[in-house]
């Protein structure tokens, strides 16, 4: 770990795309390595880049990283001797790990998640697409599109796989008559949750019977949305586009309201 600097490791994970966590030592009492102050990253597989302490800590946050990367919330936890664990959950409401290391330490962390801005993936590059990739980076997504230029990243339709899409990105078909079958089949075959499309409900119906027809889940073809957007009376591309991107907004936040409920009845 020689000239090891935390924050350019933080930095580095940033930089790569993919979720991590970071866990920081905030108290310890009596005999343990880990010290106050002390920080680490963990990556999603479960390597801690950093020093936080022994064995039994390192088995804690890898746990602890888990749910905070799932949930999207920071976990406060405690490891202690495990003759001194009464309940999982000490009075201070710090939920508690059981240590058998020698040093018979305690150890209090605060294992804080970062994720990237959810992915808007844009297939098309109709006016209401380039409206919509504008937009949406203004409001902080991470835009992706096809048939586009400017500033935003850009994939071929057929390179979809390689984006790493997760169930929380949003992927949008603005086609617009150009490939439509195509874009709506990639669109479809992605992990994302929502996905819409900008066209009426009797076009996407008649193609998403078609994509059934030829082996799509029907379960997945029902959750297209289409028309894409809230119904705000839009007219010109940018006003489409704005309807399109407070609807992935109104999505998002409902999306992360209901993972905190669902959360809070776990635990």
């Amino acid at each position: 770990m020689a000239n090891f600097d935390i924050f350019d490791t933080i930095e580095e994970l940033r930089r790569t795309g993919d979720a991590f966590c970071v866990a920081t030592v905030l108290r310890t009492a009596d005999a343990t390595s880990a010290k106050a102050g002390g920080k680490a990253a963990i990556t999603r597989d479960g390597q801690i880049l950093g020093h936080l302490g022994g064995a039994c800590v390192q088995r804690a946050v890898r746990t602890s990283a888990q749910d905070a990367l799932s949930s999207g919330a920071p976990q406060m936890i405690r490891i202690k001797p495990s003759d001194k664990v009464v309940s999982m959950t000490d009075p201070d409401g710090v939920q508690t790990f059981k240590s058998g290391c020698p040093s018979g330490g305690t150890v209090d962390l605060l294992v804080e998640p970062y994720q990237h801005a959810p992915r808007l993936v844009i297939f098309g590059g109709s006016p209401i697409a380039s409206a919509l990739a504008d937009h949406a980076a203004l409001a902080g997504f991470r835009v992706c599109v096809t048939e586009t230029g400017g500033a935003h990243a850009q994939f071929e339709p057929d390179s979809v796989g390689d984006l790493g899409l997760e169930a929380r990105d949003f992927v949008v078909v603005a086609s617009q008559g150009r490939g439509d079958a195509v874009a709506l089949e990639a669109a479809l075959n992605t992990p994302a949750r929502r996905v819409s499309m900008v066209a009426s409900r009797r076009k996407a119906d008649t193609l998403v019977d078609k994509l059934v027809a030829n082996g799509l889940d029907p379960a997945r073809a029902g959750q297209l949305k289409s028309p894409a957007g809230l119904d705000i009376h839009a007219i010109d591309p940018h006003e489409i586009a704005l309807s399109i991107l407070a609807e992935v907004v109104m999505w998002r936040n409902t999306d992360k309201t209901r993972e905190v409920s669902e959360d809070e009845k776990l635990a």
